[in-house]
């Protein structure tokens, strides 16, 4: 676990079915505290014991869910998914939906995204220097930003894709954000406002 900016803390896990690191976030320091697509730390679930537990899930996706039903039974979280991706999830699993344009629990905006899939949802805090959280949409190899391979965006990626530069140019147009939370690559703390504004625009039109 780290603490990647005041009361936020990150940590990567193995996903055994894409057989890749995926990315999980606490946001600790709002009220009430939130989860974003997490899976069970390293550090157990024991780890959370040590602060205000979470209250909340917030899924960028429906495919997210990951081990949310284990901090459900452990903490009582209550889950949220875009109403969109409800259709996914098992009777037992229990997710509440919400729209695009709602503010979350600990204050975070539900912004659309869409393009890849109806419920792609990028989660925004304003506070300090601004933050959003990422699922699907974009992800970090290394240092660079790019999308999922071309393979798991449907019949027209580069549409997509065309598709996705404008949902975040627009994001860019109307949000203060320092901070980038991928669910897929390592957080960008500092400057990523302008790396994300570069990577839109080497993207054909």
């Amino acid at each position: 676990m780290e603490e990647i900016l005041p009361g936020i803390f990150h940590w990567a896990t193995f996903h055994e079915g894409i057989r890749q690191d995926v990315h999980s976030y606490f946001i600790a320091g709002v009220d009430p505290p939130v989860l974003i697509d997490p899976r069970v730390p390293a550090e157990g679930l024991g780890w959370f014991e040590d602060h205000k537990p979470p209250a909340h899930v917030l899924l960028t996706n429906r495919h997210h869910y990951r081990h949310s039903d284990r901090f459900e039974q452990s903490y009582g979280v209550q889950v949220w998914c875009h109403k969109d991706g409800l259709h996914e999830f098992a009777e037992g699993q229990k997710v509440t939906g919400f729209s695009h344009g709602d503010t979350l629990p600990g204050g975070l905006l539900a912004l659309q995204v869409g393009v890849l899939c109806p419920e792609e949802t990028a989660l925004y805090l304003p506070r300090g220097d601004g933050l959003l959280a990422i699922g699907d949409a974009i992800i970090r190899v290394g240092d660079a930003l790019g999308f999922v391979p071309d393979g798991l965006m449907g019949d027209d990626p580069e549409g997509i894709k065309r598709g996705l530069r404008e949902v975040f140019a627009r994001h860019l147009a109307e949000r203060e954000f320092d901070n980038l939370l991928f669910a897929h690559g390592k957080p960008w703390i500092g400057g990523a406002m302008e790396g994300l504004r570069e990577f839109l625009a080497q993207v054909p039109e």
